[in-house]
């Protein structure tokens, strides 16, 4: 159990890095918004790359920083039963819902999105607006993030194993306070 546990310390970590990628973006996504309007409607210069790296951006945002979000515990749940339940049935709860329905639902979204990255690889897939950019960097963030989730996944279940066991304590409160 300690290796796992290891393991999912790694995981954890892994998770911060993409969640600081995730950060990132967004600080980029202001500025290149704000330099893109200022160029436009100040000097009457535009492009499309430049509209188009902020929707790659947003993706990123999104994409890049689930696990995090899933890590600090912050993802929405329907909490009409989970808040009224001790912390092992609680355990229990989130141990049913990774297994039955988070960690298939990554697995299953990694794998099919996999073939459209692929293709935009292997094809050089450009955007169709005149000045747009490749494709598949932003295809690419679709399973990187899917199995980024999956992988943060697995990290909580086996914390949620360890604590049924009695080996590790694990937060179960709705939102973690800040660390």
């Amino acid at each position: 159990m300690r290796g796992l546990i290891a393991a999912a310390n790694a995981i954890d970590r892994l998770s911060r890095f993409f969640g600081m990628l995730a950060a990132a973006a967004v600080l980029a996504a202001c500025l290149i918004s704000a330099a893109t309007a200022m160029a436009r409607y100040g000097l009457g210069v535009g492009s499309n790359a430049w509209l188009e790296i902020q929707w790659y951006l947003f993706g990123a945002m999104i994409l890049l920083g689930g696990a995090l979000t899933l890590q600090r515990n912050e993802h929405v749940r329907v909490d009409l039963v989970y808040m009224t339940v001790g912390a092992r049935t609680r355990l229990w709860l989130d141990t049913f819902g990774l297994v039955v329905f988070l960690l298939p639902g990554m697995v299953l979204m990694a794998l099919l999105s996999w073939p459209g990255f692929w293709e935009a690889w292997v094809n050089h897939e450009v955007s169709d607006s005149p000045g747009g950019l490749l494709r598949w960097p932003a295809k690419l963030l679709l399973p990187v993030g899917f199995a980024l989730v999956t992988l943060q996944g697995l990290a909580d279940l086996v914390r949620r194993v360890a604590a049924l066991r009695g080996v590790v304590a694990v937060d179960t409160t709705y939102v973690r306070p800040e660390q």
